[in-house]
């Protein structure tokens, strides 16, 4: 189908303009801002351990509810950030590998799952902004491969390594009330770290698998 008297070059340089507006709805300044607009819940808080709900639509509250969370994270000096993080029980979560560039775009998956992953394993330090000032190694899958809907609702999947692996795994436990202290097989120095930084060890949920 074609319309008449629009030149086809134009239609998609129109196209190409919609889609440019359609990505600017989600950028954020990554400067830190004063007062963020969301409130980063601490461990011992209930929403840290409740599973987060599936996105029915992905409209413009969505979106802004995004842009809110990436300017929290960015206000936090933090890489990623999921709902539950801010007392959302919703399955959304942000990363910014890249936040020292302005001009490079955020990550926003919403409804992620993992669809496979790899039989590797790295070992690497972790930390969260709701547990500040600890920081231990965790075992994960070095590589994993993710299907998620994109801040229009558009249905992606992407492979995923190293560094943007871990993080896509660590926030996606977040979504399902899983904490990477959960996953810390050196007990001795995570009770070292809960305790020099006052949060208590009564909130670890040893994971049995």
């Amino acid at each position: 189908m074609c319309f008449p008297n629009i030149p086809l070059a134009g239609s998609f340089a129109q196209l190409a303009k919609n889609a440019e507006k359609k990505k600017s709805l989600i950028a954020v300044s990554k400067e830190a801002v004063k007062n963020p607009p969301l409130k980063i819940y601490m461990l011992g808080q209930e929403t840290l351990r409740t599973p987060a709900n599936r996105i029915v639509k992905v409209d413009d509250s969505i979106r802004k509810f995004a842009k809110d969370m990436l300017i929290t994270m960015y206000s936090a000096k933090g890489i990623g950030l999921a709902a539950p993080q801010v007392g959302v029980q919703k399955r959304i979560l942000v990363i910014d590998l890249n936040f020292e560039d302005p001009h490079a775009p955020p990550n926003v998956f919403i409804n992620p799952e993992i669809i496979s992953s790899s039989e590797s394993l790295d070992t690497y330090e972790e930390g969260c902004l709701s547990i500040p000032g600890v920081y231990l190694n965790v075992v994960r899958p070095s590589s994993i491969k993710l299907s998620y809907r994109d801040e229009m609702g558009r249905p992606k999947k992407m492979n995923a390594e190293g560094l943007m692996a871990r993080c896509i795994q660590h926030e996606i436990d977040h979504l399902n009330g899983i904490l990477f202290i959960d996953k810390v097989t050196d007990q001795d120095e995570l009770k070292k770290q809960l305790k020099e930084n006052k949060f208590s060890e009564k909130y670890v949920r040893k994971e049995t698998n």
